[in-house]
């Protein structure tokens, strides 16, 4: 497995690259999520970069981007078992040289949700991604379920840039209990961790209404939010939405594909999840 910590030796490693390749990117801190869509895109490509970058971009002023948990030790040990072909892994100034000024706005998509809890987010990942897709050059790129504005936002960029590549969407890896397996897992409490699975508890209710037949949104909502203020240990909603799969806009009525996301805070740490329906 081969190392790449510069652009210019990532695009040298990819023209000796002769047949179709797959981009995993990633924020490092691996766990079993990443490592699935890196075994999809071993599935499917001949070839697999993954690229490991804490993007700063997409980092409020108040956000966790100086604690952000870092191994890329155990990372690119983990990503040489599953056989991982080239691990781009740039410093910032690499991507984001002095007078660096230019970005991704995709409008639209990203005003809601996570967009209008951390303001300039998405204009972050969607320049990353980018510049990533550009200096890695790939047929197919993979992203998980559990970031669903963002696979919204990146499909929508892929689709009005015109980029030649495939995004493909792998269902969300969880644990156990139903937590979605995230970086910032390692950030909970015991009794947190614990409290943290009413999550997975009321997206599954609102699939089950969804399953018996309710099809209006307010009341998913209302039972989901009940749910969770009874675990004490959750803190303040930032939302909870059953919104149109594509446009993101808020439903009265489930009568389209929607996805069923919220984003939770357990003391300092905030959690997003999601599930789609039908």
């Amino acid at each position: 497995m081969q190392i790449a910590r510069t652009i210019d030796d990532m695009k040298a490693a990819r023209r000796r690259m002769r047949g179709r390749v797959g981009l995993v990117p990633t924020m490092g801190y691996l766990h079993e999520g990443h490592l699935v869509l890196a075994r999809n895109s071993n599935r499917d490509n001949k070839f697999t970069v993954a690229s490991i970058f804490v993007n700063p971009t997409q980092f409020g002023p108040k956000e966790d981007f100086a604690k952000y948990p870092r191994d890329p030790d155990r990372d690119c040990a983990l990503l040489e078992r599953e056989k991982v072909d080239v691990v781009f892994m740039p410093p910032g100034e690499e991507m984001y040289p002095p007078g660096f000024n230019t970005w991704v706005d995709v409008a639209g998509v990203t005003e809601r949700l996570e967009g209008a809890i951390r303001p300039g987010h998405f204009r972050g990942v969607a320049t990353v991604c980018n510049k990533l897709f550009n200096i890695v050059d790939p047929h197919r790129a993979y992203f998980g379920q559990k970031d669903a504005q963002q696979v919204v936002v990146i499909k929508k960029m892929a689709k009005d840039l015109n980029m030649n590549l495939e995004i493909v969407v792998v269902p969300t890896v969880r644990e156990n209990d139903g937590l979605a397996m995230s970086s910032r897992n390692v950030y909970l409490s015991p009794d947190q961790r614990k409290a943290a699975a009413v999550l997975h508890q009321s997206l599954s209710l609102a699939r089950e209404m969804w399953r018996n037949g309710e099809r209006r949104a307010e009341r998913m909502r209302q039972a989901m939010t009940g749910l969770i203020r009874k675990e004490p240990l959750a803190g303040p909603i930032d939302y909870l939405s059953i919104a149109d799969a594509e446009t993101l806009e808020e439903l009265e009525e489930v009568e389209r594909p929607a996805v069923v996301s919220l984003a939770v805070r357990f003391g300092p740490t905030r959690l997003i999840d999601n599930i789609t329906l039908p």
